[in-house]
């Protein structure tokens, strides 16, 4: 895909960031939108449906969180890739913000450069949309990976691309143990700095939304991530 093509949505109540951030990412050539709030976003992301969402957490009306889970529950845009610009760096907060479906927490101040370099980290997986039309089934689910699509008991189950694509990693060898840093490597790219808990993060949602059988069934009774 090209950048020209690709559309980028800068939520955040503080215009000098949407201005500096705009500015930046439109010098690569993306396509840029802007929201000063979390209505606003979600209001701009049916309307222009966004491959990456940029979202500030502290927010008037309706904060980031908010608007992310709110994004997560709407089928066509749940698979829209969403990551936090904010000054809130604890460790409580970026939790929070994977468990509302957040692909990447990225912390305020950010030198220019190394933003755009997150960003295109984040993007790097659209290059792979349609290259892959593997369609995986295990233990009574069918997995798409094309499509992003979990299908069970003839019910699909939507997943966050980053869960999508750590559970298709997962199922795709039954039994193998992975190691952290290539689960990294592989889901989130070496590019994208994440922590061991981020993995934590996605693992136990993975449960709650696939069922602890079936995931076990998937992984092995042996199953088990390296530190």
């Amino acid at each position: 895909m090209k950048k020209k093509e690709i559309r980028i949505l800068l939520v955040d109540d503080e215009p000098d960031i949407l201005e500096i951030v705009g500015y930046n990412l439109s010098q690569e050539g993306y396509q840029i939108f802007t929201a000063e709030n979390g209505k606003e976003a979600i209001a701009k992301a049916k309307k222009e449906h966004p491959h990456l969402i940029i979202m500030d957490v502290m927010m008037p009306e309706m904060d980031g969180m908010e608007a992310t889970e709110a994004i997560r529950k709407i089928p066509e845009l749940s698979n829209i890739i969403i990551t936090f610009l904010t000054a809130r760096s604890e460790d409580y907060s970026q939790v929070a913000g994977f468990d509302a479906g957040a692909d990447d927490y990225i912390t305020k101040p950010i030198k220019p450069k190394l933003l755009v370099s997150k960003v295109k980290a984040l993007l790097r997986r659209l290059k792979d949309d349609g290259k892959e039309s593997e369609t995986l089934n295990v233990g009574g689910i069918e997995i798409n990976r094309e499509e992003y699509k979990i299908i069970k008991d003839e019910k699909e189950i939507i997943l966050p691309r980053k869960e999508f694509e750590l559970f298709y990693l997962l199922a795709s060898k039954p039994g193998k143990v992975f190691k952290r840093e290539e689960i990294l490597d592989k889901v989130w790219g070496n590019e994208v700095i994440v922590g061991g808990r981020t993995i934590d993060v996605h693992i136990r949602k993975l449960r709650e939304k696939i069922g602890e059988e079936l995931f076990k069934t998937i992984k092995g009774v042996g199953y088990k991530i390296e530190v």
